[in-house]
């Protein structure tokens, strides 16, 4: 690659720099400080100091491989669609009618990627830090599982309309919890626990494969508390994500345990229903709230985003090619002349539709190509490996993943930085276990 040539020209202009300097020696273990804080501050700080801190693991990276000797990057065949993607990000900006609201947004994307580059340029040389990353999303996932709980119980009231009460009866009415994700909203916080409960249960599954059972129990505990607070929540595209992580765990264990404990195997698949359907039947205020997903327009917010729908789809007409530019902001200022009268919006509700409108057809095929070989390349890996300790890692990416694209498909939370720094960190986990193992500390 003509990148690691240049990569190669400035390592050997600084390569003294390097030997003699205790800083970029020690960059690796500030690299890895900066990626950690990410995730243990989210949970409580707003979206520009988030930024900012990834902003500083990417300088880092970049640091280390402009000085550090033989570090190359070598794309895995995902990675080149997600290049595609960026390039064609770059050329809809270009052509965008509202230049600097899209350039905002692409200061966005540039951060999130950046961000991917840091992670997985660190786990590729660090493949035992893995659990350490996953560690940092769960503490995340555990702190709002707790603050979600006491919501609950203090009952806390709606800071906006967050769901149609006209045809409720008082005890139907569920208090929606919303953590303390800025913005504060429950569709942000339900989609917060689909993108970090798989990582609940992966540590799960390496403490329990590691023989630390005392560990196993309690991030089990945790994944069941995580649960019952995304259902707490209200979020209905949160319950299609939890559907699929559950469905993918299922999926998982019956490559280990199917043939050997297939009774086993198949009463806790039953006991899963039970409690599932007990909950929805028992519980008035879930099951009003689960059954009003079939209630297509009776259901306000259902007819909200069906006229989003019709609006985006419209908007990606009339701009099919190279769209209106990237960002949320620049999708406002568009939608206006598209929207019916009384249902502005923030976002398409559906990462795909929005992928498409703000940056053209060639961006969604890019993106969907990046999604779908990412994720064959995953589950490739997941039946063919022998190492149980990555089999759980990339399980626990590809579920999260794909939980995040199916509550994609309603809802577009997957934006905010504090999803999308998880995502990223999901597609790097996938991206540095499972390339070739012929890359050695340097």
């Amino acid at each position: 690659m003509m990148f690691n040539k240049l990569l190669e020209l400035t390592q050997n202009k600084f390569s003294a720099l390097y030997e003699n300097s205790l800083f970029i020696k020690n960059l690796d273990k500030l690299v890895f400080l900066s990626i950690i804080s990410v995730f243990l501050l989210s949970t409580v700080m707003s979206s520009d100091v988030i930024g900012f801190v990834a902003l500083i693991s990417a300088f880092l990276t970049l640091i280390q491989a402009l000085t550090k000797p033989q570090d190359r990057f070598e794309p895995n065949k995902f990675e080149l669609w997600l290049l595609a993607y960026f390039m064609i990000v770059i050329i809809s900006l270009a052509g965008s009618t509202l230049f600097g609201l899209s350039l905002k947004g692409f200061m966005k994307t540039l951060t999130y990627l950046g961000f991917y580059v840091s992670v997985v340029h660190y786990l590729k040389y660090h493949r035992e830090h893995v659990k350490y990353v996953l560690g940092a999303i769960a503490a995340g996932v555990c702190f709002e599982s707790i603050i979600g709980v006491m919501q609950n119980f203090a009952h806390v009231s709606e800071i906006s309309t967050w769901q149609d009460v006209s045809n409720l009866n008082p005890e139907q009415v569920m208090t929606r919890v919303y953590g303390t994700l800025q913005p504060l909203n429950p569709n942000l916080l339900g989609g917060y626990f689909v993108a970090g409960i798989p990582t609940l249960f992966g540590l799960c599954g390496y403490f329990a494969y590691n023989k630390q059972i005392n560990s196993a129990i309690m991030f089990l505990i945790l994944s069941c508390l995580g649960v019952i607070t995304l259902f707490l929540t209200g979020c209905r595209g949160a319950y299609i994500g939890c559907m699929v992580i559950i469905s993918g765990l299922f999926l998982v264990c019956g490559k280990f345990f199917w043939h050997r404990f297939k009774n086993w195997f198949l009463s806790a698949i039953a006991l899963m229903f039970v409690i599932a359907t007990s909950a929805i039947l028992f519980v008035s205020s879930l099951r009003a709230r689960v059954f009003s997903i079939f209630a297509m327009r009776q259901d306000s917010s259902n007819s909200f985003r069906f006229n989003v729908y019709q609006s985006s789809v419209q908007m990606f007409k009339d701009n099919w090619l190279l769209g209106i530019g990237v960002g949320n902001k620049n999708f406002r200022e568009i939608y206006g002349l598209y929207m019916r009268t009384g249902f502005d919006a923030l976002s398409a509700y559906n990462i795909f539709l929005e992928t498409a409108v703000e940056s053209g057809i060639f961006a969604l095929i890019a993106f969907l190509g990046f999604i779908i070989t990412m994720l064959k390349q995953g589950i490739q890996f997941i039946l063919k490996s022998e190492n149980i300790e990555e089999i759980i890692f990339v399980s626990t990416a590809v579920i999260s993943i794909s939980a995040m694209m199916f509550h994609g498909l309603v809802d577009t939370v997957f934006f905010r930085p504090q999803i999308q720094f998880i995502f990223w960190a999901m597609v790097g986990i996938i991206s540095a276990v499972v390339r070739p193992k012929n890359i050695k500390e340097v």
